[in-house]
């Protein structure tokens, strides 16, 4: 994909497999994936598999996770974008989800909103699709004003592997 998102303080490019530190950090922090179940990554080779896993979905579905390049710095601070799932996953399937990750040191910056919303307009101005979901663990207090914030509407909870998430969705207002 050819597709860089910029907004006044970041730029998003396609994951590279040179963004494997940077994600290993993400993935291997405790305090990062505290709500994700977890689970720490300790291999960086799984780290270069998942950004694998992310370039054929570009391929696959025109669209997927973006690194997320602070412009100040051109440092890695984590990722954002939208993921097509199409097999169940989370109890649910056949939608796109609009997620992010960023490495602790970023965290209340306004980041996570701030990468966000150009992924709302151009999932509905650009792709037309009907609705982006959401999910984050129901004690991930950050995440979920951030998803309200950005005007998901909380549809219910659910529980994966043991953990409960809110879900959320926002309709196309263009349809």
């Amino acid at each position: 994909m050819n597709l860089i998102v910029e907004t006044e303080r970041l730029i998003q490019r396609e994951i590279l497999q040179t963004d494997a530190e940077g994600t290993f950090k993400l993935d291997n922090n405790p305090k990062v994936m505290q709500y994700l179940g977890g689970k720490i990554t300790t291999h960086i080779s799984v780290i270069h598999s998942n950004i694998e896993k992310i370039r054929n979905q570009y391929i696959q579905n025109n669209i997927g996770r973006f690194a997320v390049i602070l412009k100040e710095t051109n440092q890695f601070i984590g990722w954002s974008g939208l993921k097509f799932i199409a097999e169940p996953e989370k109890n649910f399937a056949n939608f796109y989800d609009i997620g992010n990750r960023f490495q602790e040191e970023f965290w209340g910056k306004g980041y996570a909103y701030e990468s966000a919303l150009p992924w709302i307009d151009y999932a509905f101005k650009t792709m037309k699709i009907d609705k982006l979901n959401a999910d984050a663990h129901i004690n991930n207090i950050g995440s979920n004003k951030i998803l309200q914030k950005l005007g998901m509407q909380f549809l219910d909870q659910y529980e994966y592997e043991g953990y409960p998430f809110n879900w959320y969705e926002l309709e196309n207002p263009n349809k």
